[in-house]
């Protein structure tokens, strides 16, 4: 197995364990409460979606996910009237997405799928979307490739990624979560970081076995991002700024970026009181969810 093929065989292995967004509702997964709690935290949490993704703009498009999660997007597009298609890397999050969409009643077409290897035909689909996705496949420009391939001529790609030059990145990840990290290797150090950032003792715990378990590659810039992007053990994540994004589409024919986001948990202080029309300045430049609005 190559250590392309390998790598993969990891992210898939983690996702399918830890299935994104589930962690975020106390109800059985599968039954209705549980994807009505998903959705609630996600748009109160990531309230600008809505707008960026533009749920409405899709109805009477033929669309594409590409990693399609639990669907909670996806049942948004689909209410909406887009002829939707949604394929994940993981069978527990098609089974998941296939369920929300009969318990809710919306039409959609679901499969297992490489984001690399798509299996569909050329100029396919008027609008392909991916949130928070191609930065977790080890070959992101093939994938950003295959969307191309698949999306009809003035079709369009809508696509997060997350942002290099943004305030998680640049100081939450690189510097405070590092210098954090250090105290991971004391209990009361675990306990002091969840007093003062509300991270779980659960989280924090198994960021300390990481760190016990490998302590150089835990520490080493491209592990640590993964590490402390979607949760410890998470094999892969990457980060990109503005103009390595272009270059990632630059067979596009048009292409606009906006960056959106600014977790305010990570703001000392004035995270909890931040307006929410001074939070959306802050995210206008750095954000953590680069968008790319690319036309083909």
């Amino acid at each position: 197995m190559s250590e392309s093929n390998s790598l993969k065989e990891k992210v898939r292995a983690f996702w399918q364990a830890n299935p994104c967004g589930t962690k975020f509702a106390d109800a059985p997964p599968g039954t209705r409460r549980f994807y009505e709690l998903v959705e609630e935290h996600r748009y109160q949490k990531e309230w600008h979606i809505p707008q960026a993704a533009d749920f409405a703009g899709a109805r009477g498009l033929t669309m594409l996910e590409v990693g399609c999660g639990l669907g909670t997007d996806g049942a948004q597009f689909a209410g909406a009237g887009a002829d939707y298609t949604g394929v994940d890397l993981t069978d527990a999050a098609i089974e998941l997405a296939q369920k929300r969409f009969e318990l809710f009643n919306l039409p959609g077409n679901f499969q297992t799928a490489d984001a690399e290897n798509l299996d569909f035909a050329d100029n396919s689909f008027d609008l392909v979307y991916s949130h928070g996705v191609l930065h977790h496949t080890p070959d992101t420009e093939r994938a950003i490739r295959e969307i191309h391939r698949v999306l009809r001529p003035g079709g369009r790609a809508v696509v997060m990624l997350y942002h290099r030059d943004s305030y998680n990145y640049r100081v939450n990840i690189s510097l405070l979560r590092r210098a954090g990290a250090q105290l991971l290797r004391w209990e009361p150090g675990v306990r002091l970081v969840h007093r003062l950032t509300g991270e779980s003792l659960e989280s924090l715990g198994q960021h300390a076995a990481q760190l016990r378990n490998d302590q150089h590659s835990y520490l080493k810039p491209e592990e640590f991002l993964s590490q402390n992007t979607d949760g410890a053990g998470n094999p892969l994540a990457r980060v990109y700024s503005r103009s390595e994004a272009r270059e990632l589409f630059r067979d596009f024919a048009e292409i606009e970026l906006r960056t959106y986001f600014l977790n305010k948990r990570w703001l000392p202080l004035i995270g909890r009181i931040l307006p929410r029309s001074f939070e959306s300045k802050l995210a206008s430049r750095w954000g953590w969810h680069l968008w790319i609005y690319a036309k083909k």
